[in-house]
């Protein structure tokens, strides 16, 4: 067998994947949007189809883990090639977790309606975070199906946004709960739904990271932002 005739089924098989991981990636982009919907609305329908998505995105990552380690075993790929598969599984990995903490805003929705939240709890707040989680894991795709690394950058510049957003809830949740103390435990619920769309953010930056890692061969894992724009530049 000719090492074109290699390089090609390797090049079919690594379209494939990058397929696949897209498709997580749009079910992670549903899954988010749905379960802020299902918040919005307090709607347990649209909470239960998170759940049941959440099954679908289960099964998504280990099919692709098994394609990663069988063109692994098989081609046994070197430099960047093996970089890429590396990214990429780790890449899954994060999108089934945002997968995950999507599901979580699921599962406080069902508790918060059963709960009978109080309207006057700021809910309804949550939704600048929620729309900055899902744009940036949009963003966050994109980088990695160009493997911008310009793009990826401006994300880990971005990620303090949410921080923020999730640290000016935090500080309100408290006042509302310090102000009425009924309202404790559907406020942790609403605490644990922000903090989920914060992690979301936290998942987006690491796919930004392993762009960086595709495309310089570096692990900027753990380091200042400062740091990884003058070791790339």
């Amino acid at each position: 067998m000719s090492g074109k005739h290699l390089s090609t089924q390797f090049d079919t098989e690594l379209s494939a994947i990058s397929a696949r991981i897209m498709e997580l990636g749009g079910l992670a982009e549903t899954q988010i949007a749905l379960a802020i919907e299902a918040l919005a609305d307090l709607d347990i329908e649209k909470a239960n189809e998170v759940q049941i998505m959440e099954k679908r995105a289960n099964r998504m990552e280990l099919e692709i883990d098994h394609e990663l380690t069988t063109v692994i075993a098989l081609r046994q790929p070197t430099a960047r090639d093996l970089r890429l598969l590396i990214a990429i599984s780790k890449a899954t990995t994060n999108l089934e977790r945002v997968c995950d903490e999507a599901t979580k805003i699921a599962r406080m929705v069902k508790s918060i309606v059963s709960r009978k939240v109080p309207r006057t709890l700021p809910s309804s707040e949550l939704k600048l975070a929620a729309d900055l989680a899902a744009e940036i894991i949009r963003r966050a795709l994109d980088a990695f199906a160009r493997l911008d690394v310009e793009a990826a950058i401006e994300i880990m510049r971005e990620d303090d946004l949410i921080d923020a957003e999730f640290d000016g809830f935090v500080r309100k949740l408290i006042t509302y709960m310090m102000e009425d103390p009924r309202t404790i435990s559907a406020s942790l619920d609403l605490l644990f739904v922000a903090k989920a769309l914060e992690r979301i953010g936290d998942h987006a930056k690491n796919i930004a990271e392993f762009v960086i890692y595709i495309v310089k061969g570096a692990d900027v894992r753990h380091t200042a932002l400062d740091q990884i724009e003058s070791a790339i530049n």
